[in-house]
């Protein structure tokens, strides 16, 4: 049975990842999967408020989950990993 990444192990392998393949600035796309919860969505969509993302938000057919996918240009790694980290705080969120 493999031994579950810590998140903080997830951040740092994500950010030398990004570190590798991008130059910065550059665009990014994240990807969230929820239970569909309207304030969660909200709260989610104003965390890339003023940032010119282009949030694309879909409900699943039987309406209990919604996807969220924000296209946007993010300054660094680190800017990525402190919106998911933001995200995250959230619970029960799933991060793509």
């Amino acid at each position: 049975m493999e031994e579950q990444e810590s998140p903080e192990a997830f951040y740092d392998r994500l950010k030398t990842e990004l570190e590798n393949t991008s130059d910065w600035p550059n665009k990014y796309l994240f990807k969230f999967i929820l239970k569909t919860d309207q304030p969660k969505i909200q709260k989610i969509e104003s965390y890339f408020n003023n940032l010119g993302a282009v949030i694309d938000t879909r409900v699943s057919k039987k309406g209990n989950y919604t996807s969220i996918s924000v296209n946007v240009i993010m300054e660094n790694a680190d800017k990525i990993i402190e919106k998911y980290k933001l995200v995250a705080s959230l619970g029960e969120v799933i991060l793509l």
